[in-house]
C-alpha cells in the first residue's frame, strides 16, 4: 500500500485548522511489511511501518485504549489510531521550534486511562526567552482533540543562546517520581556548575516539586532538582524493570555513552569523555577521573544515540532485560545484554532500514515501537516473525 503524502488541499486544510486552533483527521493507513523477515542471533523478526507522513517525530508513547500520541518536532502533537488515522491536537505547549529544538519527550502519566482522573500528557520542549532558550517540561489533559487543563511543571534555570542540546528525555520511576535529562546546550562547561541544570537529569515530582529525598537537596552548591550532573546530552533514558535508570548519551566526535545513573554522581562531560574535539580530532579530556562515574559502555564509531528501551515480556524471550539503543547518524537499533554495570553481549538489529532511529519504546503486547527522524518520519514497530 502506498505511503501517506498529503496533497495540497489537505495542507491547506491542516494550516487552516492550526490558525483556529482546531485537530485535523487525515486518512487511514494499514500497517505495511517492510521486512518479512530480520534474522538476529536469537531471534527472527518483522518490521512493518504503521504510519508515515510525521514531520521529524521525536518521541511516542502507548495510549491504553489502543493508538499512540507522537510528538513532530515543529510543535505539533499527533494522535495515531490503530490504523493510522492520524489526528493533529490542539493545545500543545507553545515552543521554539528550530534547529534541535521544538516539541520533544513525551510520556503519559502512570495513573492514565486507570479512571483516577490522572490523564495528564507530560511534553517536553525548548522555550524561548530574553536569554536564549531552555528546556521546559509542561503537562496537559487530554480531552477530546486537545489537551486542556495545560501548565508549565519545570524550565531549566539558565537559558542559553544556542538551540542544540536540548536533551529532553523523559522517564517515571517505580516511586512515581520523574526523571528528565537536560543537555549542555553546547557550553560544556556548564555541566559541571551544580548551581545550573544545564547538562543534567533531574528528578521530579508529577507536579514538577522537588522530592524529599533528592541528593542535593541539603547541598548548597547544588540545585535541589538534580539528581545527577556531568551530562553532555542524553536522549536516550529509561528505567528498568528493577527500578534501574540507565541513559545514553551523545559524545562529541564518538564517545557516546551507555550510562546507569546513580543518585547524586558526577559523569564528567567535560573533564571526562571518551570523545574527541570536532575541529582538531584530539581527545577531550580524561578517559576517567576520581570522583566521576565511567561509562557502562562507549558505542563504537558515530552512533548518535537516541531512544533507549528495556525488553520485557514474553515477545522476546531471548532479549528479555536487554537494553535497545536507537541511533541517528548510525541508523541502528542496537541490542545491549547486561550483567550488572557489564556490557556482555552487542548485537546490531537494525543498519539503514528505517533511516534515523529517533525513539524506541516498548509496546504493551512486547512489540518494539520505533521512530524515524526525517522530513517525512514514520512510526514502525518490530515484533518477531509469524508461525509459518
Amino acid at each position: 500500500m502506498p505511503r501517506f503524502r498529503p496533497s495540497l488541499a489537505a495542507v491547506l486544510r491542516l494550516a487552516g485548522a492550526w490558525i483556529t486552533g482546531l485537530a485535523l483527521t487525515g486518512p487511514a493507513l494499514a500497517a505495511e511489511v517492510i521486512a518479512e523477515s530480520l534474522v538476529t542471533e536469537h531471534q527472527a523478526l518483522r518490521l512493518e511501518r504503521i504510519a508515515s507522513g510525521l514531520e521529524h517525530p521525536w518521541a511516542v508513547a502507548e495510549l491504553p485504549g489502543g493508538g499512540w500520541l507522537v510528538t513532530e518536532r515543529p510543535g505539533r502533537l499527533v494522535r495515531l489510531a490503530p490504523n493510522g488515522r492520524m489526528t493533529r491536537l490542539a493545545g500543545v505547549p507553545d515552543v521554539a521550534a528550530g534547529r534541535q529544538g521544538g516539541l520533544l519527550d513525551v510520556v503519559l502519566h502512570p495513573g492514565f486511562g486507570k479512571g483516577t482522573g490522572q490523564d495528564w500528557v507530560y511534553l517536553t520542549g525548548s522555550r524561548a526567552g530574553p536569554d536564549g532558550y531552555a528546556t521546559a517540561l509542561s503537562r496537559g489533559r487530554l480531552e477530546g482533540d486537545a489537551l486542556v487543563d495545560l501548565e508549565t511543571l519545570f524550565v531549566q534555570n539558565r537559558f542559553a543562546p544556542t538551540r542544540h542540546h536540548f536533551g529532553s528525555r523523559l522517564a517515571w520511576r517505580p516511586d512515581g517520581t520523574l526523571l528528565m535529562s537536560i543537555g549542555e546546550r553546547g557550553r560544556p562547561p556548564r555541566a559541571q556548575d551544580g548551581g545550573d541544570h544545564t547538562g543534567s537529569v533531574v528528578r521530579l515530582t508529577e507536579d514538577g516539586g522537588v522530592p524529599a529525598d533528592n541528593p542535593f537537596v541539603d547541598d548548597a552548591a547544588v540545585l535541589d532538582e538534580i539528581f545527577t550532573l556531568g551530562h553532555r546530552n542524553p536522549q536516550g533514558l529509561t528505567v528498568t524493570a528493577d527500578g534501574t535508570a540507565w541513559s545514553t548519551e551523545h559524545g562529541p566526535r564518538t564517545g557516546d555513552e551507555l550510562n546507569r545513573l546513580v543518585a547524586g554522581e558526577n559523569y564528567g562531560w567535560p573533564e571526562v569523555s571518551r570523545g574527541n574535539d570536532y575541529v582538531t580530532n584530539q581527545p577531550i579530556g580524561r578517559d576517567s577521573a576520581p570522583g566521576m562515574r565511567d561509562p557502562v559502555h562507549v558505542f563504537a564509531g558515530r552512533f548518535a544515540p537516541s531512544g533507549l528501551a528495556e525488553v520485557t515480556g514474553d515477545a522476546f524471550p531471548a532479549w528479555r532485560g536487554d537494553l535497545l539503543a536507537g541511533g541517528l547518524r548510525s541508523e541502528r537499533l542496537v541490542r545491549l545484554a547486561l550483567a550488572g554495570d557489564h556490557v556482555v553481549e552487542r548485537e546490531v538489529i537494525l543498519e539503514g532500514e528505517i533511516g534515523r532511529i529517533r525513539d524506541v519504546r516498548l509496546a504493551a503486547d512486547g512489540s518494539l515501537l520505533l521512530l524515524s527522524d526525517s522530513a517525512d518520519g514514520g512510526l514502525f514497530r518490530l515484533r518477531p516473525e509469524p508461525d509459518e
